[in-house]
C-alpha cells in the first residue's frame, strides 16, 4: 500500500506542473498572438491572457478550500494592474503582471529563509515519494553542510526571481508590446535553467568541500572524511 501510494505521488505532482505550464504559460500566449492575428487591439488580447491565470487561481482556491499568504499577494497585484490599466488603457501595465507575480514569488522565497525550514526543502518535499522524504529528513538531522547548503540555494532562487522581475518590467516598458510576451517566456526558461545550473553544481561543489557526496537525494560522507550525525 505504501508503495503504491509513493509511486502516484510523482505522476500527481507532474500534471500538477503541467496544469501550471498550461494555464499561466501556453494557454495566455497562445490566446495573445491568437487574437493580435484576428485583428484585436493590444489591450483586449492582453486583458484575455491575463483572466486566464487568475480564472485558474480562483479555481484552485475554491476547490482546496483555502488560500495562502502567497497566493492572496500575487491575486492582490494582479488585480490592481488590471483595475490600473482600465484606468489608462495602456496595455503596458498589463505586461508587467509578471514582473509583479516574479517579484512576489521571490519575496516569499527569501523570507521563507526566516522559518524553520527554507523554500527548497519544502519544496523538494512535494515532488518526492515517502522514501525521498524520509531521505530528506535524515540528511537534514545529520548533515549541517547540507543544511546550509539548502538555505543558500534558497537565496538564490529568492535573488534570482528578483533579478527576473526587474528584467519583465523593463522590458514590459521599454520594447515593442507585441515582443514582449513572448520575451517573457524565454526569460522563464533562462531564468530556470540559470537557478537549476547553480543548485546542480554549487550543491555538489558545496558538499564535497564539506566531505559529503551527493547522488540525487543520497548524502553520503567522503572516504577518510568521518563525517556523521
Amino acid at each position: 500500500m505504501t508503495e503504491s501510494s509513493g509511486t502516484q505521488r510523482p505522476a500527481r505532482t507532474g500534471g500538477g506542473l503541467s496544469r501550471v505550464l498550461l494555464v499561466h504559460v501556453i494557454v495566455p500566449l497562445a490566446l495573445f498572438y491568437g487574437l493580435r492575428w484576428l485583428g484585436v487591439n493590444q489591450f483586449l488580447a492582453l486583458l484575455a491572457g491575463a483572466v486566464i491565470p487568475v480564472a485558474g487561481a480562483v479555481r484552485s482556491i475554491v476547490s482546496e478550500h483555502r488560500i495562502g499568504g502567497l497566493q492572496l499577494f500575487m491575486l492582490g497585484t494582479m488585480g490592481l494592474t488590471v483595475a490600473m490599466s482600465f484606468v489608462t488603457g495602456s496595455p503596458r501595465l498589463l505586461l508587467i503582471r509578471n514582473g509583479w507575480g516574479m517579484a512576489a514569488i521571490g519575496v516569499w522565497m527569501l523570507c521563507t529563509l526566516l522559518s524553520r525550514r527554507p523554500f527548497l526543502y519544502e519544496a523538494t518535499r512535494i515532488v518526492v515519494d515517502e522514501g525521498g522524504r524520509r531521505t530528506l529528513e535524515v540528511n537534514w538531522n545529520r548533515y549541517p553542510a547540507f543544511r546550509r547548503m539548502l538555505w543558500i540555494c534558497s537565496a538564490f532562487w529568492g535573488v534570482a526571481c528578483l533579478l527576473d522581475s526587474s528584467v519583465r518590467i523593463v522590458l514590459a516598458m521599454t520594447l515593442p508590446v507585441d515582443l514582449v510576451p513572448a520575451l517573457d517566456d524565454v526569460l522563464l526558461g533562462v531564468t530556470v535553467l540559470a537557478i537549476l545550473a547553480f543548485q546542480r553544481f554549487f550543491g555538489r561543489s558545496y558538499l564535497r568541500r564539506n566531505g559529503l557526496r551527493s547522488r540525487g537525494l543520497v548524502i553520503t560522507p567522503l572516504a577518510g572524511t568521518g563525517q556523521s550525525a
